[in-house]
């Protein structure tokens, strides 16, 4: 039986490194991308994987979306809630729509995408919810409270969930990343981005394909009696 996995924001950065992982690792992958129809198709020519676009912040339309996925290609066994935003300022600068906007995409999409997919996990008695949390929302970051805030709620949410889905086989656990070479970090300040690398043990940024691997640890079957926890890659920057 093939596993049919959903990866939310999955067309670039780590989402598509994770997408390829499981598809090479036999999977039938379903990508979730909001509004870069040209990162999607050119997702879609490379990878050969279908993306399917809707609001992750959105309740219903996450709702909606996994209805079409479960009609393309069956149940969800694997859910990788990996979708984030930043809306970076300091508290005295950021505004509420800026702080809401990345609670609601980085973690309120959490919810909406298990409460979409984790009743049909039950009823099968399998399931693997995986979300990306950051390495900023253990250790902090200044100008960061949102996305600090909502990482960190993450694994909250991870560890609660869990507990919830033990009896039935879902596991629930969360990958904190460090500092990755996606388009995301690639838009900090040269200056700022320096600094961050000289404060990581190993000496460099991590890469797409190694929070993948993380992630197909997590993924698969025989991952049974490991739940509730989250897994730290990081380089050494951080360490708890």
């Amino acid at each position: 039986m093939t596993r049919v996995a959903v990866v939310t924001g999955g067309t670039r950065g780590i989402g598509r490194a994770i997408c390829e992982a499981l598809r090479d690792a036999g999977y039938d992958v379903a990508s979730n991308y909001a509004g870069n129809d040209e990162a999607a198709q050119k997702f879609e020519a490379e990878t050969g994987l279908k993306s399917y676009k809707f609001d992750v912040a959105d309740y219903d339309a996450c709702q909606a979306g996994i209805d079409q996925i479960v009609a393309d290609k069956g149940p969800v066994d694997i859910l990788v809630n990996n979708a984030g935003i930043t809306r970076d300022g300091t508290l005295m600068r950021m505004s509420r729509k800026e702080w809401d906007e990345v609670i609601d995409t980085n973690l309120g999409s959490c919810f909406n995408m298990a409460h979409a997919t984790f009743p049909s996990m039950r009823e099968r008695n399998f399931g693997r919810i995986i979300n990306i949390g950051s390495i900023n929302g253990q250790a902090g970051q200044y100008g960061q409270v949102n996305y600090a805030a909502a990482k960190s709620g993450i694994h909250g949410f991870t560890k609660a969930l869990a507990q919830e889905g033990a009896r039935y086989n879902i596991t629930v656990n969360a990958i904190a990343p460090g500092y990755v070479d996606t388009d995301m970090v690639a838009a900090v300040p040269a200056n700022v981005l320096e600094k961050i690398v000289a404060q990581v043990p190993v000496g460099r940024l991590g890469h797409a394909d190694e929070i993948a691997r993380g992630v197909m640890f997590f993924a698969a079957d025989e991952a049974t009696f490991v739940t509730g926890s989250t897994m730290s890659i990081n380089g050494g920057q951080h360490m708890y």
